[in-house]
């Protein structure tokens, strides 16, 4: 038989990739039947994708679409913090920043890397472990199908920290939860946890992975699954807050992550997906993610334009930013950066020193 990969043979150095054994609802292996289980590799920072990352998973992918055992991709990271959080800003601040033809390269490869799994032959399970932000929620959506620990947390960046969300977010959330939620999403850069996602259409299903001492699985505390706000809407899964947030920490404090029941439901849904026509199955998919890309071929490479341009501006500041600061101060000053925009002064390094984070101190100190 004819080998379709574009490199033989690749060892992955960024990533993991590993072949699991389709299982049968009897968690017994199904012999010559797989699910090639990619995974993110950068846990220290929260599995956030370097440009030699975005390159492998874009082979990954096209070698599960070749393999002809593979049956499902699984998208998915190392440890319980981060599914993804998009890309490296410190590759960002310290190499992209300042450079747009540098950068318009690399978005050439990020655009490539969500139309491949827009595109790829098999069908894809976002398996997420942790936080699904900025970038990460994009490629995230890209997938087919999404199951989620329900200590997940779900949104994007773009707007605080220099960007927009345009690696997909602009293009396709608004076809999970409506235009409404999507321009609330994109610009104020607020979290959802999983039980809001689920809630509101982005994912499919939430799996609990605290464990007590006890050995019993317990919701996420962090949630409020039943709350109303001051002018009484109904909310589920909001994150709580104040003596609430105080309590549910050291309710989770007391238990460990276990994944068993979130890679039962992976399997599960794998096993679904088996028991199906698998031309019918593609074909099926093909035509639903026609609605994604409708959106996405339609402005991804403008985007890609924009984007670069954006790293002699907001960008550049608000990378610096993050990628310098501390933990409680990685956003400029928009204040001062308003104002300063409201007089008239152009950008200039002398600007981006001005706006920076009061605990960033100059070069040289």
């Amino acid at each position: 038989m004819k080998n379709h990969n574009l490199i033989p043979k690749y060892t992955y150095e960024h990533i993991k990739v590993e072949k699991r054994p389709v299982v049968d609802l009897n968690h017994h292996p199904i012999e010559g039947l797989f699910n090639s289980w990619i995974i993110l590799n950068n846990p220290a920072q929260f599995n956030s994708y370097t440009t030699d990352t975005v390159k492998e998973v874009i082979l990954a992918f096209r070698e599960a679409s070749c393999d002809r055992s593979v049956v499902s991709i699984v998208f998915t990271a190392i440890g319980d913090k981060a599914f993804c959080t998009g890309g490296n800003t410190k590759e960002y601040a310290e190499y992209y920043a300042g450079n747009p033809q540098e950068y318009k390269q690399y978005m050439r490869l990020f655009n490539d890397m969500v139309t491949t799994i827009l595109t790829i032959d098999k069908p894809v399970i976002n398996r997420v472990n942790g936080m699904r932000l900025a970038g990460g929620q994009e490629i995230g959506m890209a997938c087919d199908f999404t199951i989620s620990a329900d200590t997940a947390r779900f949104g994007q960046a773009g707007p605080k920290h220099g960007s927009a969300p345009d690696g997909g977010s602009t293009d396709f959330l608004h076809l999970y939860v409506g235009i409404g939620r999507s321009i609330e999403s994109c610009t104020l850069c607020e979290h959802w946890s999983a039980h809001q996602a689920v809630s509101l259409g982005l994912i499919n299903k939430v799996v609990p992975v605290l464990k007590t001492k006890a050995g019993k699985f317990i919701t996420n505390p962090y949630v409020h699954l039943t709350e109303r706000d001051e002018w009484g809407n109904f909310s589920f899964g909001k994150l709580k807050s104040g003596k609430d947030l105080e309590a549910a920490k050291t309710m989770a404090s007391e238990c460990t992550i276990d994944f068993a029941l979130l890679d039962q439901e992976v399997e599960k849904l794998a096993y679904s997906l088996m028991m199906t026509m698998p031309d019918c199955l593609i074909k099926t998919l093909e035509s639903l993610r026609k609605k994604k890309l409708e959106h996405w071929q339609q402005n991804c490479e403008t985007n890609r334009s924009w984007l670069a341009l954006n790293m002699m501006t907001e960008a550049k500041a608000g990378f610096k930013a993050f990628n310098e600061g501390t933990k409680e101060s990685r956003e400029v000053n928009f204040v001062k950066l308003r104002q300063a925009l409201a007089q008239g002064t152009p950008w200039s390094e002398d600007l981006i020193k001005e706006i920076m984070p009061k605990d960033i101190m100059p070069k040289g100190n």
